[in-house]
Parts: C-alpha cells; structure tokens; sequence
C-alpha cells in the first residue's frame, strides 16, 4: 500500500500533481534484499514523470505488491539531496546541479535516468527596462535557491551576453512567492522553472525574455533527472531497474497523453488544496517541456564547471555521476 508524506509549506501545496489513477495490470514482483523503496520528488510540473508513474500506478504496477512504496515531498534541491546523502530516501528526481554539487562532497548516489528538458524560463518585469540579456546588468534577478539548475542557467544564459553572475544582484526566493515580488517592483527578472514562469507572466504581467528553448542551453537543458542512492542501486538492481521501467512508462504516457495528463493535473490540485487552476495556464506551462530519459551529459558536464566557476564547488570532476546501465537493462 504506498504511503505519502506530504513535507510542504502551504504555498508548495499548490504547486502541480497528479491525481491517483491505479492500474490494473499485474506484473512479477521486483526481487532484492529491500521490502521498500523510498520515493522523493518536488510537487512541480518539472518532476511530472514521477508524480505520473506513482498516480497512474506504474511503481505498483512494476515493483509488485512486495515492495512497499512510501514518498516524500521536497520543496529545494538541497534538502532532496540532504535526505537522500542521510539515508531518508533511496530514489527521486531533483535537478541535476544539486546531484552534483553534493556528489562532489560525497559521492554516494548516481544519475541514472533523465526526467525533463527544459521546462525552465527567465522573466523580466514589463517596467524593468530590460530588452535583452544585456540589460540584465546591475539587475535584481530571483533565483530558487542559490547553486540550483536555475541559478546556474541563468549564468549560462549571462555568458551569451558576456555577462557573470557578478553583474547581476541574486536573490534567493521560493518561485510560488516571486509573482508578488514583481508587483511590489522589488525585483526585475526572475530565472524560475514551470508552472512558475506562466505564474509569474499571468498574475504579475512578465514579460518572457527567454523560453525554455533558448534559456541556458534550451532544448538540450537537462532540468530534472532521477538520481538513486549507490548502497539502494547497488544492492538492489533488480527493484532499481522496475523502478526505471515505471519511469519509462510514464515518460512514454506523458509524450502520448499530454491531454489527459493535464485534466488530471487539474483534479488532483483541486482535489489537495481545494484550489481551481486555470487550464489555459496549466497547458501553457506544460508545453514548456519535454518528458524523457535521456540524460545530456556534457550539459551537466557544463553545469559542473559553472557551478565551481561561482564557487558552489571546488571541482568539476563528476566522473561516475552518470550511470545509465539500469536503465538500457530496463528498456531492453
């Protein structure tokens, strides 16, 4: 029977999740030492792939009724990365630059699927001034927290203007929070990820400077991967590889359902917070990104330097980060 821990503040209660839809097919039950996996992930539309497979059923469907399913929700990247380094989780999606500023520390985990590209947006205030990356120079800008994949494509996106991060003003802000920080005029740009970006453009009157095809590396921007603990991946290949059966699945229902995943969005939001999200914005901010498990490594490559570049890290050497071998055995 799985089991949720909802470990959010009021304003993350309404950031977007699925509603539960269990399926019916039965699989083998995955065999290992472990009777539970421990599920972590933000409530965001850029974690869709995990909220999907637990919602649509696909962890039970694969993991079998002998392994219980528990789940924890994270509103940052560090605190992901500081249950999953203290032995709180043992697999979850989170952005790839929090992974590899604590594999650096302490390399105990590993990328071993994608989740999202892209999904990620720099707005500007309509009044701000600001035209082109250029006129970012001496701005305030809001981040979600400071060495996050945002902050750090924001710097990607400053070096297109030989711009650096100490050109600008950072200010660390929870991205739910940010569309009042435009109306108050206390900040002029914001580097955030969806639904944030549509938030922040309806309910402040943003303007987009840069979309999630031409912010920091666009496309190619790897937003969002599943990371698992090495001790968990380890001893456990067999339940680590159905868990990345039930992410390919649901990274395939979201490709071919985009519809149907968006209404279901739109009940279970309700159904949690008892709020009504408008469907235009929700298939808005939807259409930023693009489910998949593809991993781009030399875009974390990247990332890996610019984050030693802005002293979040001594190193860049994230060799053993990336192991994609549960997953080709998974989606053989």
């Amino acid at each position: 029977m799985m089991k949720k821990h909802w470990l959010l503040s009021a304003a993350l209660l309404s950031a977007l999740t699925l509603a539960a839809c269990g399926g019916e097919e039965e699989t083998p039950t995955a065999t290992n030492d472990a009777e539970e996996i421990r599920i972590g992930y933000f409530p965001n539309m850029t974690h869709i792939s995990t909220i999907v497979a637990l919602e649509e059923g696909f962890y039970a469907e694969e993991l079998g009724s002998d392994i219980e399913i528990t789940t924890s929700t994270f509103s940052d990247g560090s605190s992901f990365m500081e249950a999953m380094s203290t032995d709180n989780i043992d697999i979850g999606t989170v952005g790839p630059t929090p992974a590899l500023n604590t594999y650096l520390k302490n390399p105990q985990h590993e990328i071993v699927a994608g989740a999202v590209n892209g999904g990620a947006v720099l707005v500007v205030r309509a009044d701000a001034g600001i035209e082109t990356l250029e006129d970012l120079k001496g701005k305030k800008i809001a981040i979600p927290t400071f060495g996050s994949t945002q902050d750090v494509g924001l710097r990607k996106s400053l070096e297109k203007a030989g711009l650096t991060g100490d050109d600008v003003e950072l200010l660390k802000q929870a991205p739910a929070d940010t569309a009042s920080l435009f109306l108050q005029g206390e900040v002029d740009a914001a580097a955030t990820q969806e639904p944030w970006g549509v938030n922040i453009e309806t309910n402040a009157g943003a303007i987009l400077l840069e979309g999630p095809d031409e912010f920091a590396w666009g496309n190619e921007s790897t937003n969002t991967v599943v990371v698992a603990t090495k001790d968990f991946s380890g001893e456990n290949p067999e339940i680590t590889e159905a868990a990345l059966r039930a992410h390919a699945k649901a990274v395939t229902f979201i490709q071919e359902n985009p519809e149907e995943a968006i209404q279901v969005f739109l009940t279970h939001i309700k159904e949690i917070t008892g709020k009504e999200l408008s469907e235009e914005e929700v298939t808005k901010a939807f259409d930023r990104l693009t489910a998949t498990t593809e991993v781009n490594e030399e875009v974390i490559q990247e990332m890996a330097s610019i984050s030693k570049e802005a002293g979040y890290s001594t190193s860049d050497d994230i060799e053993g980060l990336v192991n994609l071998s549960f997953l080709e055995n998974a989606t053989k």
